[in-house]
């Protein structure tokens, strides 16, 4: 607990009077401006940012962006869940942001960029986690390449936030039907880097198609 009463007092003291960070539209990341050292970005979201800090490697602050929502539905849903190997865990939480665990490893959608084969059990693995998550009474919502990750070969869950919402949600999903008709047949074997510009071409078709079948 020392850890988590150091970490917080590095947070308000430092990290929260010197980042600067931003959402300018709801549908895209958040916009990072400043970030104070020595502390690392590992990655935005539409709502937040997670951050680490070297003498805090074990945990993950993710920090809300002014203005957006969803925190008091994400620490819900940690309470709910408890503790699950497939999932973060929550310590501490304030309005604006949360102290979770940290996973160390790859993102898939990472894992497409850079040409790391992503196997058929941290598919599994997520799927796990859902029907479990769904047994809980939740909705598993927003589950797509930049929200799982592979750590130590298994699948893992790194953004809950939306799993309140009780609409349809079919990222997850359309993601493995596209991981078994064409990432395991075509890339899998000989990997190759796919460029980030590539890729956000493909999420933004991806979400045009979506909307034209609504």
């Amino acid at each position: 607990m020392n850890d988590i009463t150091n970490l917080i007092d590095y947070i308000d003291n430092n990290l929260l009077p010197n980042i600067d960070i931003e959402s300018v539209n709801p549908f895209n990341p958040i916009i990072v401006n400043h970030i104070p050292k020595p502390w690392i970005l590992l990655g935005v979201g539409n709502y937040a940012a997670g951050l680490t800090h070297p003498d805090f490697p074990e945990y993950v602050v993710k920090l809300y962006a002014p203005g957006r929502p969803g925190i008091k539905e994400e620490v819900e849903v940690y309470n709910i869940i408890k503790k699950h190997p497939s999932f973060s865990e929550c310590f501490y939480h304030t309005e604006n942001y949360l102290i979770l665990k940290r996973f160390k490893g790859e993102t898939l959608y990472s894992c497409i960029n850079k040409g790391i084969q992503i196997p058929e059990q941290v598919i599994n693995d997520i799927d796990e986690a859902l029907k479990y998550a769904r047994s809980l009474g939740l909705h598993p919502h927003d589950v797509h390449a930049k929200n799982v990750m592979i750590v130590k070969g298994r699948g893992v869950v790194v953004d809950i936030s939306d799993f309140t919402k009780i609409e349809n949600c079919s990222l997850w999903e359309d993601f493995k039907k596209a991981y078994y008709k064409i990432y395991l047949p075509f890339f899998y074997k000989s990997h190759p880097t796919i460029p980030e510009f590539f890729l956000n071409i493909i999420r933004r078709s991806y979400r045009l198609f979506k909307i034209i079948l609504k």
